[in-house]
């Protein structure tokens, strides 16, 4: 089937079976191996895209329902001059990863959210909503709860 992928703002036509998932053609088709496999059943989020700005679990999506729609990866989160994210430096500053399997999944999580609701930093619950809904297996979570609201501070800031 002939679709064509727009992902982090560049094109990707493709001829490709209706019955792949998302996360495969990513990685396969468009070379975008950011977003990692872990449990592809939807529960770890490892895999975790933005569609339309929607996280949602690429494992779980077949390709050509994206036709059409815009998909954000973990590698469209840097900006145009490839400077890190707020996001990803916070990440960074407090220690939110360690393997790093699970990061690009929770950058995702993340990343929607900030952008659904600037107010995060203010609502602790919502964070902790945003960080129970993927799977890490190193970090106890409480640096990535608090990656998640510095970079909600951050992106509040005025710029100076």
């Amino acid at each position: 089937m002939k679709i064509t992928l727009t992902v982090n703002g560049d094109d990707f036509p493709l001829d490709i079976e209706p019955r792949r998932i998302l996360a495969d053609v990513l990685r396969e088709d468009c070379q975008l191996t950011g977003t990692h496999l872990g449990c592809e059943h939807g529960v770890c989020g490892a895999c975790t895209v933005l569609v339309d700005g929607e996280a949602v679990r690429s494992c779980l999506m077949l390709a050509v329902q994206c036709d059409g729609l815009s998909v954000r990866t973990v590698e469209g989160l840097c900006g145009p001059d490839g400077e890190p994210s707020a996001l990803q430096r916070a990440f960074s500053a407090e220690r939110a990863l360690q393997c790093g399997f699970c990061t690009p999944g929770f950058l995702m999580v993340a990343a929607g959210a900030l952008e659904a609701d600037p107010d995060l930093a203010d609502h602790p619950e919502r964070v902790d909503h945003i960080v129970g809904s993927n799977v890490c297996r190193c970090t106890g979570y409480e640096p990535i709860r608090r990656a998640i609201t510095r970079a909600a501070r951050e992106q509040r800031q005025p710029a100076t």
